[in-house]
């Protein structure tokens, strides 16, 4: 038997139209197309039909007006560059004037301390000359005591300087006092045992910084700052000593001070750097007062002899 074919049915759909590529973006498309609110829109509508908008004046009134406005900014404008155009040379020569005057008060203040120099080096040269009238020989024996003059000679040079990590901070150590914590940073008690070890080794001279020591010295503290006689001294600190320079540095080191400034090397980091040296320099102790005096039993006659007044 045989039959007839028979046509495969059609099951596909009916061709739909292509959709658009921003479909899915409805939101952003809207936002797009509708970038001005509708309100907005209105708003500006209204004045685009009453005539009242931006853009330039239409009005011969409101056209003056603008030229007005625009003439007076340019003057306003004009006046002022024109004002700093003068005032620069009055500036200029105002400064130059201040210039001059700070330079005149320099070289005026320079000149009264040169003549401050020349009168405190004449004081001095009197005192000495006095000294030797009335004490002979104990003349520079005194002044070397008092620290009036300058001293050159054999003896060691001892820098001691804080930690490289060095910190304030408030430890609870031996070193605390007052403050001071267990930390690599040189204190003022540790300079003050390092003077006094000095002196006891034979010291006959100190300075610190070039901060010449005396009698009345003081070695203090303000905050972290080592004050000597009040000024303030920054590390490294360098203690130059007059003496005998192989003993005096033998007899420091060997003393409970020195071991004590080793301890703080050993435990605490402080760095210290001790030398004999040939020769050393201490300047003068500044402003030397003489707050007592006591009267002689005689007075010097020109050619030095006593003849029973005076004072000294």
């Amino acid at each position: 038997m045989c039959g007839m074919s028979q046509q495969r049915p059609d099951r596909s759909s009916p061709r739909r139209p292509a959709a658009r590529p921003d479909a899915s973006m409805s939101l952003l498309t809207n936002v797009m197309d509708h970038s001005l609110d509708d309100g907005y829109a209105e708003a500006a509508e209204r004045k685009a039909a009453a005539g009242v908008g931006g853009g330039l004046p239409r009005t011969l009134r409101a056209k003056l007006g603008l030229a007005a406005g625009l003439v007076l900014a340019a003057v306003v404008v004009t006046v002022g560059a024109a004002q700093a155009r003068i005032s620069a040379p009055t500036l200029a020569k105002e400064r130059e004037e201040l210039i001059n005057r700070i330079q005149k008060g320099t070289d005026q203040a320079d000149a009264r301390q040169h003549r401050v120099d020349a009168l405190r080096d004449s004081v001095d040269a009197m005192q000495r000359e006095a000294l030797r009238r009335h004490g002979g020989d104990k003349a520079e024996l005194l002044a070397l005591l008092a620290g009036s003059t300058q001293v050159t000679g054999p003896g060691v040079k001892l820098v001691v300087d804080d930690a490289k990590d060095a910190a304030s901070g408030n430890g609870g150590g031996p070193r605390e006092s007052n403050g001071f914590s267990d930390t690599g940073r040189v204190r003022d008690r540790d300079m003050q045992r390092v003077v006094n070890g000095l002196w006891q080794a034979g010291a006959e001279a100190i300075s610190v910084n070039g901060q010449r020591l005396t009698s009345l010295s003081a070695i203090r503290a303000a905050g972290d700052a080592i004050l000597v006689d009040n000024k303030p001294l920054v590390p490294p600190y360098t203690v130059l000593a007059v003496g005998d320079g192989q003993r005096l540095s033998t007899a420091f080191q060997d003393s409970v001070d020195g071991r004590y400034l080793h301890v703080l090397q050993e435990n605490y980091g402080v760095r210290t750097r001790i030398s004999a040296e040939g020769e050393v320099t201490l300047p003068p102790a500044p402003s030397l007062i003489v707050r007592t005096a006591k009267p002689q039993t005689g007075a010097a006659k020109a050619d030095g002899a006593d003849i029973g007044k005076g004072t000294s």
